[in-house]
């Protein structure tokens, strides 16, 4: 290898680049790691000549530039991506029967929001619009923080009751239901 120049060295070199490159799992970008190399050791080690010196250095950038791609693949999301071919094709969104349900549901929620008290109807609000308990207090005008809890857990029973006893309505199946509290073991 005496009589080699260093374009015949950076030849062969580059062919074990690859060869390294492409056995560690980089098949695609292993062409690219490869010419990446090549570029870091033309404009930043011209005067590195010897075999013996390009040699450790050229796998030493490679192992840079491999850490480097890993990083940006995992950043970029590309290690867990699924197949196009792999997702469904058809609407995740809820079936017609879950949408019937869920109207219904809303239905007989307003309705029994619709028969509590002044009062009850104003905390409900209240909640739904984002308000804390201490706000609430303040905006109801009480002193007490703990007639506001009261009035909460009276009138979420006062809404349970309205329901039927339950949060959920039943299936016409009857799969899919959750036990209540007092049938639970």
């Amino acid at each position: 290898m005496a009589g080699m120049t260093r374009e015949d060295i950076l030849r062969q070199l580059r062919e074990r680049i690859v060869a390294f490159a492409t056995s560690r799992g980089l098949r695609e970008g292993a062409e690219d790691l490869a010419q990446d190399v090549m570029m870091v050791l033309h404009e930043k080690y011209p005067h590195v000549t010897e075999l013996i010196e390009l040699v450790p250095l050229s796998f030493q950038i490679l192992r840079f530039k491999m850490l480097d791609r890993h990083r940006i693949m995992l950043r970029h999301g590309e290690y867990n991506q699924e197949s196009v071919d792999d997702q469904p094709l058809v609407d995740p969104g809820d079936d017609p029967a879950m949408q019937a349900e869920q109207k219904e549901r809303v239905t007989h929620l307003i309705a029994a929001l619709q028969q509590l008290g002044e009062r009850c109807q104003k905390i409900f609000r209240l909640k739904l619009e984002g308000h804390s308990f201490p706000e609430i207090m303040n905006i109801l005008g009480e002193r007490s923080i703990n007639t506001i809890y009261t009035w909460d857990l009276r009138c979420r029973k006062q809404l349970l009751a309205l329901m039927g006893g339950r949060w959920e309505t039943l299936h016409l199946d009857g799969k899919g239901q959750r036990p209540n509290r007092e049938t639970v073991g």
